[in-house]
This record gives C-alpha cells, structure tokens and sequence, in this order.
C-alpha cells in the first residue's frame, strides 16, 4: 500500500469516530506495519497544525479534535444538546481517584471527610471511573480506577501527564482551579 493512501485511510478513520484509534487497531485494518502507520500520523499532525482541527494522540490511540479556539461556535451549533461539567465534589474524588488508584470508597471518603457514594455512581454513569477489583481486606471492597474516557474527557495519554500532586497539596481550592485552568490554556 502505498504512503499517501495509508495516509488518506488514517485520516478518514480518525474523521469518522469519536474515539481513539490505537496502533495496533491501525495496524490490524490497514495490514501494514507499525513505522508506516507511524510515519503517516506524523505527516497528518504536522499537516494539521494550522488547521482548525488537530490530530491528538490520547487514551492510548489518536482522535481528531477541534482546537479550543472554535469550542464557542460548536457549543453553538450543538446548544440543545445535553452537556454536562464535573461538580467540584466529583472533580475532588476524581482527582483522588486518579492519583491513588486502585482505591476503595472508604479511603476515598476517609481523605475529603465526607460521603461519596453519589459521586462516585455520578464518575461511574459517564464512564470516567470503573469498578478494578476487590481489596482484599475484611469486607472486600470494591476498587475504583480512571478509564480511558477519564484520559480521554482530560486529553491526557495516560496518567503519567497528571501534574504532579505535591504541586496541589499545598495550594487552596481556588488557587488549584486557577492553576488547572493555567495548565489548560498554557498547552
């Protein structure tokens, strides 16, 4: 197969799903090894770069996605749809969540001092957490971790792009959402 139609087929791939295409799913459809299907993502990244879209790698796959830029005009055009954001309770336990997975409810509540079970039925619904085991303790609990939606939802790879959790310790609630926010739009 040749370079521009390994190209042409990625491009369209990425253009008509809303979720991450590993390497190895790439590989598996177009029957090509890995440095061409490689080599062909670079050239469409670099293709993209002064496009309204952008071709992401996030979740352990690539995903084409609009820039943050145009969000204002798509919120437009999709205003009656459904969107949900992430109240700072759920934000709060998916946070914890991500940086001390596997983790049971009682230690989740035992480090924000309150009940969660609400939150965490709320991160389960929408796929950002999911239930990874039972600890095995008296009562063996149950164990939550993210998801590739959690990468996904936060553009992240995996979790090795988290910021570093020392980095929020010692900061207030609205000095760590303005820092999240910096981090956001610094990228």
């Amino acid at each position: 197969m040749e370079k521009d139609e390994i190209k042409n087929i990625i491009e369209v791939l990425l253009f008509i799903t809303n979720t991450p295409i590993s390497l190895e799913k790439f590989v598996e459809i177009l029957e090509v090894d890995k440095e061409n299907i490689i080599e062909a993502l670079n050239e469409l990244q670099k293709e993209y770069q002064n496009k309204p879209l952008m071709i992401n790698e996030v979740a352990g796959g690539y995903i084409m996605s609009s820039r943050a830029e145009y969000h204002t005009w798509i919120k437009k055009l999709f205003k009656e749809k459904i969107t949900y954001k992430l109240s700072q309770s759920a934000l709060e336990t998916l946070a914890i969540i991500a940086y001390k997975q596997p983790i049971t409810r009682a230690e989740i509540e035992a480090i924000r001092g309150v009940d969660v079970s609400g939150v965490i039925e709320t991160l389960l619904e929408r796929k950002l957490i999911r239930v990874s085991g039972r600890k095995e303790t008296l009562g063996r609990p149950l164990l939550y971790s993210t998801t590739p939606e959690f990468l996904k939802y936060f553009g992240l790879k995996d979790l090795g792009e988290l910021p570093p959790w020392d980095k929020f310790v010692s900061l207030s609630p609205e000095e760590t959402t303005q820092e999240i926010q910096n981090d956001n739009y610094n990228e």
